[in-house]
């Protein structure tokens, strides 16, 4: 027998990381909540508005709560079902602190406007260096104790865990490949159709194998253990996995349907993510019927209540995305709180009440006391439950009512609620009820948090384990008489990665190969042309306060979208957008073919205070796009070149008279806002104001908003339609 030491310090500042991360992301989560109601609430405060907070929210509960939850988990459950240390501590506290440090350049970064606008992959190109060094750092550290394993047989759990490195690694690096301008600064190497094809494929992967698999891999693990039952079915284990990581990859354009894509890769998508369901629900009905002739014990333990309902979940959710990737489903679905709802059942029921089940577990045994109160866990079971619910149901609800009122026509055939702030006024109850729901979710979360601590303060300092296990010894490397395929391959952890990355491998090939080598794929249009030198800063303006959450730029082939914002979208009119910015949710109308619909001073009263020119909008004023201080247009020339290394045909000539070309559109658009006498009455008293403080005044057609404004009447004018 050998005797080696658990390490669980390492465990225990995951789990901490886990929970300060918690409240702050929900933290972030409640104030946009809110700032539905109340769209005003960080006015003039450019770092808190709701365009860069979004993401700030969505990477905090993904990578830095569940992120962290993942590697307490997999550090904790690996070393066990290994029987051996972690590989090596250096790595492990490398994982921890590089990881929190990500986390933070996130938390400056983000607010501070610098994003690449891609969901869930917003972060700058320095930031994904680190994430992916970060990342294999810890696969070589799970890779080295799986080599130096005391346990030859890897259970189920571990699978997944090897499929969660390997294809996280795969995703991050395609998706974020760029070509950078500056230290923060980078355009993706995609454009338009093809960019957002590995977006999804990114996207919807990041959602399989970050969010899913390393958490079906500690409920294999956690669900038994808790129940003290074995998996209720050792082949369906087998078959839940192989199937699920296959199919998952190829199932990415569901989030694309009757957009620019080819209809191939559409219907792929679809026919993927319908067998989907399969897997997904194999793994469900593996967990609960784990729990089989324990469900007494469901009743007084508060960690089981927490793993069902997150199991369920899971189901409903793997229920729900397979019939939303159904064309007609789609149809109605797609850029309403519909999705919203779909995604927080996963990340709230899921994800959420998987971890709060792990720590309520966790903690007690590793400072050897019992959990401080059962009576609270259970408080926090029933009102983060209630939580869920008070907060899908009416996104359910607003949901659909978006889409019959988006699509009502009257009988003389004009769209009978034309005005999209129509639709907005309807639901603002729900989101009334959506902030309720938030709110009691994080409540619960404030009662983890009291009672862990006081948990860890009545149980002893948390430190390694003593354990003991016998010497692996060696085997024929071959298959052994009467041992099954599978038997083997589990012995065998190097066949086993190289296996599961040629499954994940095939999907994203078929899928994404093609799309980018076959031209005919992406029919160009001779009409369409680069951005402008001021085009292309405002677009990046357009970028940096996330317009893209709550505007798409993708008019579907529907009568009532045609009717409402103009032609469907072409592939060919986006072969110039690195990266593209299709969005996934109208909280607001698609801007697709806004250009010439207002005139400037429009957008510029709009810009200023939305209010003024639409009456009950809920989108926020951009008053720092305003301030007396001049653009920052110094990167123009260095813009344009790494565009031309991309493929955008500007010639020499364009990039060497870029900044004589912007300022020439800024002042033509500077006077067309002269033709405003309240404009010019406000703008003379700004100039007096700034004079009489000794300040330099900046001309309007140096500041921000006049660059915003080109890249929004530049939108949709490309294609000319009678």
């Amino acid at each position: 027998m050998q005797q080696f030491y658990y390490d669980n310090k390492i465990v225990k500042k995951f789990i901490y990381a886990t929970i300060v991360f918690g409240v702050v992301g929900m933290l972030v989560g409640l104030l946009l909540a809110t700032m539905f109601l109340f769209p005003n609430m960080t006015d003039r405060i450019s770092w808190l508005s709701f365009g860069r907070l979004r993401p700030l929210h969505t990477n905090a509960v993904i990578f830095a709560f569940v992120g962290n939850a993942m590697f307490a988990g997999i550090y904790y459950s690996l070393q066990r079902l290994l029987k051996a240390r972690m590989f090596s501590d250096f790595l492990s506290n490398l994982n921890f602190w590089g990881w929190q440090l990500i986390i933070v350049a996130a938390a400056i970064s983000l607010p501070l406007g610098y994003s690449t606008s891609k969901e869930y992959a917003e972060l700058e190109w320095p930031i994904d260096i680190a994430i992916a060094l970060i990342w294999v750092a810890f696969g070589i550290n799970m890779i080295g104790t799986i080599l130096k394993r005391r346990e030859r047989h890897l259970y189920v759990a571990i699978w997944f865990y090897i499929a969660t490195f390997v294809t996280v690694a795969v995703l991050h690096i395609f998706n974020s490949l760029a070509l950078p301008v500056s230290g923060m600064k980078s355009y993706s190497v995609y454009a338009g159709v093809q960019d957002a094809l590995v977006q999804w494929w990114y996207g919807h992967n990041a959602v399989a194998f970050f969010l899913t698999t390393p958490f079906l891999g500690l409920m294999y693990y956690f669900v038994p253990k808790v129940a003290n039952r074995p998996v209720y079915s050792y082949r369906l284990s087998i078959i839940h996995f192989w199937s699920l990581i296959f199919l998952y990859i190829w199932a990415g354009p569901h989030h694309l349907l009757y957009s620019a894509l080819p209809n191939w890769a559409q219907n792929l998508g679809v026919v993927f993510s319908i067998m989907l369901i399969a897997p997904s629900w194999g793994g469900m009905i593996n967990g609960l019927l784990t729990l089989r002739g324990v469900w007494d014990k469901v009743r007084q333990e508060p960690v089981l209540k927490f793993f069902v309902v997150a199991i369920t979940g899971y189901g409903m959710a793997t229920f729900e995305g397979p019939m939303l990737s159904l064309k007609n489903v789609n149809a109605i679905a797609h850029f309403t709180d519909w999705i919203v709802a779909h995604v927080h059942v996963g990340a709230l029921a899921w994800n959420g009440f998987m971890a709060f089940g792990m720590i309520y577990w966790l903690i007690p045994r590793m400072t050897k006391t019992t959990l401080y109160s059962n009576k609270l866990a259970n408080f926090h079971f029933w009102i983060g439950t209630l939580g869920i619910i008070l907060y899908t149901l009416p996104m359910y609800v607003a949901g659909f009512t978006q889409a019959t009122m988006w699509k009502q026509f009257n009988p003389d055939g004009t769209l009978t609620y034309g005005n999209f702030l129509e639709t907005v006024t309807q639901i603002m109850p729900m989101y009334w009820m959506r902030a309720i729901g938030g709110s009691l979710y994080l409540v619960g979360m404030f009662v983890l948090v009291y009672n862990i601590i006081q948990t860890v303060r009545a149980g002893e300092t948390i430190e390694d384990e003593l354990a003991e296990a016998p010497e692996l010894q060696k085997i024929s490397s071959g298959r052994i008489k009467g041992e099954r395929y599978h038997a083997w391959l589990e012995r065998k952890p190097i066949q086993l990665t190289i296996f599961a990355v040629i499954a994940i491998l095939i999907g994203g090939i078929i899928q994404i190969v093609p799309t980018i080598m076959v031209k005919s794929n992406i029919p160009t249009i001779t009409s369409v042309k680069p951005y402008t030198p001021l085009e292309l800063q405002g677009r990046d303006l357009y970028i940096r306060e996330g317009c893209v959450g709550c505007h798409s730029q993708m008019v579907r082939p529907f009568r009532s979208e045609v009717e409402r914002y103009g032609p469907q979208s072409k592939a060919g009119e986006f072969v110039y957008d690195h990266p593209f910015l299709w969005g996934s949710k109208r909280t607001g109308p698609d801007l697709l073919r806004v250009g010439g619909k207002y005139n400037d001073n429009w957008h510029f009263n709009h810009m200023w205070n939305p209010q003024s020119t639409s009456a009950s909008s809920i989108m926020p004023g951009y008053k720092w796009l305003f301030d007396n201080e001049a653009m920052d247009v110094s990167l123009t020339q260095q813009k344009m070149e790494v565009m031309v290394s991309l493929g955008v045909p500007y010639t020499n000539a364009q990039i060497a008279n870029a900044d004589k070309d912007l300022r020439a559109q800024a002042i033509k658009i500077e006077e067309s806002l002269k033709s405003d006498p309240d404009f010019v009455k406000s703008y003379d008293d700004s100039k007096k104001k700034a004079e009489a403080r000794g300040e330099k005044f900046v001309p309007m057609n140096e500041r921000e908003i006049v660059a915003l404004i080109a890249y929004i009447q530049r939108l949709g004018t490309d294609i000319k339609v009678k």
